[in-house]
């Protein structure tokens, strides 16, 4: 398991995030952060744990960062966001968070290559 480069903002949380740690989140339009929906475009992944609305949430927007699993991803697979802000294998449709460089299982921390565009199409 590793972290490199990562490239860090700080924003506000937009709710209790103490759960969300190494989940993908969003910014909403009130400019605070919200777990990503499923398939939704990612704005990053939550560093730290700020358990209230308006605390401060750091959020990597670059590099390489652990993200908790959602479900089974192979290595190399490319990534997007469950319900949950939990990293799955992209879907058709579903907005690409990044590109797995281990394989995981649900609830398992996996290194994820961040690449926060583009949408997945067939193979």
């Amino acid at each position: 398991m590793y972290e490199e480069s990562l490239r860090c903002v700080t924003l506000e949380a937009g709710q209790d995030l103490s759960a969300s740690q190494f989940c993908f989140v969003s910014v909403a339009g009130d400019g605070q952060v919200d777990p990503t929906g499923a398939g939704a475009l990612t704005d990053g992944v939550l560093q730290n744990d700020p358990n209230a609305t308006g605390t401060a949430a750091t959020v990597a927007i670059g590099g390489i960062s652990r993200v908790v699993c959602g479900g089974v991803v192979n290595r190399g697979a490319l990534i997007a966001s469950d319900a949950s802000g939990r990293a799955v294998a992209a879907t058709t449709g579903a907005e690409i968070a990044g590109r797995a460089l281990a394989a995981g299982t649900a609830g398992a921390l996996i290194p994820v290559l961040l690449k926060l565009s583009g949408r997945a199409t067939a193979a």
